[in-house]
């Protein structure tokens, strides 16, 4: 913005020239703040004042000296960097062992299921289709025997409605 408007100040108006001074002094404290030179320079003063050789006696006050706990902001920010660093770790290892644990749990689950219910070529009577159907027509076939056997139906049956269930799931997985 401020080059625009200090190209248009050497165009048209004088004016212009002089808020694009404004707008780059601006700028480039804005810059300087931003890139922490500000503030190293508020501390470095500070500390320079507070250090106990170069105080000013004239000037008075409490003669408190430069503080033995203080760290310099780019330490501060460095140690906050490795606390969160160190804790992001410790989040990302958690997360890996609960998602192997989990996929081992979905292993032995599945294991269990696949142990009850029907094998293949009992599903596949049950559903009156081949062992090696595609899924349509399971589907389809599923269907079909689904509104016979429901516990709704008129002469609907819960065990047998279980039975088709647990051959459709044995299909398709």
């Amino acid at each position: 913005m401020t080059a625009i408007l200090g190209l248009a100040g050497l165009v048209y108006s004088p004016a212009l020239l002089i808020l694009a001074l404004v707008f780059g002094v601006v700028t480039y404290l804005l810059y300087y703040q931003a890139s922490g030179r500000m503030l190293d320079r508020i501390y470095r003063g500070v500390e320079r004042k507070a250090a106990t050789g170069s105080a000013d006696r004239n000037r008075g006050g409490f003669g408190a000296g430069p503080r033995e706990e203080w760290t310099p902001p780019r330490q501060e920010q460095r140690q906050r960097a490795r606390r969160q660093q160190s804790r992001r770790e410790r989040v990302r290892q958690a997360r890996q062992r609960r998602r192997a644990g989990g996929g081992q749990r979905r292993q032995r689950t599945n294991a269990v299921q696949q142990q009850s219910g029907p094998t293949i070529p009992e599903a596949a009577q049950i559903l009156d289709v081949d062992p090696g159907a595609d899924e349509s027509t399971v589907k389809r076939a599923y269907r079909d025997r689904i509104k016979d056997v429901h516990p709704d139906a008129s002469d609907g049956d819960e065990e047998e409605f279980k039975r088709v269930q647990a051959a459709y799931e044995r299909l398709t997985d």
